[in-house]
């Protein structure tokens, strides 16, 4: 059975990993994208961004299986507007909206372990409206919500439109290697 002191030797253990992530600029994104992870990593890039340094890189691991897509945006935005590189780290797996985020890197800085799971899709609206008006309106936002990830995926890799569509946000889930990552320009680096 666990002791007091054990529990918070482990509490400050963990509060020192923490510590030393930020003093590092290094923040990991896990688990499925949503509100609450996905604000922690716009925290971190404000404050990132707030503290003035010279040669200053931010890292972002990332491993996730993706999910929501709009919080997902939010976080790209940051990224964009970061003033300091960002790397991204893929890790484990990077689906679905992480695919995005991770693409999202600085070029020249988008790193991805061997065996990691790597997966694109179009979007999932899970929308299911019987009113015709509705289901018009979410037709029409779906696809506002595929132009965007058309332009993020070909602002960031160089890929045409028609592969992109075909290829990456076809009709199925895409599963892709390490290695046709970076030969399509989405990573530049495995390690």
């Amino acid at each position: 059975m666990t002791n007091n002191k054990e529990l918070d030797d482990l509490s400050t253990a963990i509060d020192k990993i923490e510590l030393k992530l930020l003093d590092s600029h290094v923040h990991f994104l896990t688990g499925e994208l949503n509100e609450e992870n996905i604000k922690r990593a716009v925290q971190w890039i404000v404050y990132e961004n707030l503290e003035k340094t010279k040669n200053k890189q931010l890292t972002l691991y990332i491993n996730s299986p993706g999910r929501d897509l709009y919080e997902s945006l939010a976080l790209i935005d940051m990224m964009n507007k970061s003033e300091y590189t960002i790397s991204t780290i893929g890790i484990g797996q990077i689906m679905s909206a992480a695919f995005l985020i991770f693409a999202s890197g600085s070029k020249g800085h988008r790193h991805i372990a061997q065996n990691t799971g790597i997966m694109c899709h179009q979007l999932s609206t899970g929308g299911d409206s019987s009113k015709y008006h509705d289901a018009k309106a979410l037709m029409i936002e779906t696809e506002l919500c595929n132009e965007r990830m058309m332009k993020i995926l070909r602002d960031t890799s160089g890929l045409e439109n028609r592969y992109i569509k075909t290829k990456l946000l076809g009709p199925s889930d895409t599963f892709f290697t390490a290695d046709e990552l970076v030969a399509l320009g989405i990573a530049d680096h495995i390690f």
